[in-house]
């Protein structure tokens, strides 16, 4: 049922990011704020980011996934914003001070998708095939499981990288499955990734709201949206994160789901030339997730994680 907001500031002022995908989702969020409260005015506040203007050179290379969310941040610092929608796989596992992250939607499917209008698989591509991917965590990964691929850096919103395929400039892409779900586009996709083959970044496919953190009246209105397995597999994924460095300058993966009653913790550390990869995983309560993470990420460093991660000039 939706609650009224009669007698209370009744506006609300979302900073997005401008792509096809962010609008989607900061859209999304609008709907179902205006769904839980009645006569609330939800307006929107495009804007562009550092990550959407520099489109050469890997993300890594340019200061990593953060650049997607600090103008957003910025704007509800300054007051100029209420919340801020993300991809919460863009999200660095450190927020700014006097912010934080007040609400996670119900996932989408988190897995990473394979795109092609030529082979059916990954596994199909022949010797030599170009593939396009911008992540340092895909790229490892599949020079893990394929380095006879050719890797093609590929940024730019969804639609500028499908173009790459259409126009034969790769054989195939690796994308979010939840981007494309969200777009309509998941006729596209060609394969989706078994997460046990190929660990989903942290966090891929939940939307988080961020906001400032003396807002009460922002987080009270932002409570309904809240999803609390959502909640509980970030518990685990970003603690994970934070522990191993929290940047997309070195690939780590990780992914937790709920089975039978327990709480389940798939961890990844790979060098970027995929020659080594470590992975480990742990299972335990639910309420655990914090605990389950910071378990993980000790036995992923002990394992030769720590080594990788030193050899990148990442201190943990």
């Amino acid at each position: 049922m939706a609650t009224s907001v009669e007698g209370a500031r009744s506006a609300l002022r979302i900073a997005t990011r401008r792509s096809a995908l962010a609008l989607w989702q900061a859209e999304h969020v609008r709907d179902l704020l205006l769904a839980a409260h009645a006569g609330l005015d939800v307006e929107l506040v495009p804007m562009v980011t550092e990550g959407d203007r520099r489109l050469s050179g890997s993300l890594a290379e340019i200061g990593g996934k953060g650049l997607f969310v600090k103008e957003l941040e910025a704007a509800l610092l300054t007051n100029r914003a209420d919340i801020a929608v993300h991809s919460m796989k863009d999200v660095p596992a450190r927020l700014p001070d006097g912010l934080c992250l007040t609400a996670f939607l119900r996932g989408e499917d988190p897995r990473d998708a394979f795109v092609s209008d030529r082979y059916a698989n990954l596994d199909a591509l022949p010797h030599g095939a170009r593939v396009g991917t911008a992540s340092l965590r895909r790229q490892a990964q599949l020079r893990a499981l394929r380095p006879d691929l050719e890797i093609v850096p590929v940024r730019g919103n969804v639609g500028t990288r499908l173009k790459k395929v259409d126009d034969g400039v790769v054989d195939g892409l690796l994308l979010a499955h939840a981007g494309l779900a969200r777009l309509g586009l998941a006729s596209r996709i060609t394969e989706s990734l078994d997460v046990q083959r190929f660990v989903p970044a942290v966090a891929q496919g939940v939307i988080g709201v961020e906001c400032r953190t003396n807002d009460a009246l922002t987080r009270s209105w932002l409570a309904p949206l809240d999803d609390a397995l959502a909640q509980t597999r970030l518990a685990a994924e970003r603690t994970l994160s934070a522990r191993l460095g929290g940047a997309c300058t070195v690939p780590v993966a990780g992914h937790a789901w709920l089975a039978d009653g327990r709480l389940h913790l798939l961890g990844l550390v790979a060098a970027p030339d995929g020659t080594r990869v470590v992975r480990d995983a742990i299972d335990g309560d639910p309420t655990a997730g914090q605990a389950l993470g910071e378990m993980l990420a000790r036995r992923l460093l002990e394992a030769g994680a720590r080594d990788i991660l030193t050899a990148l000039g990442i201190v943990v």
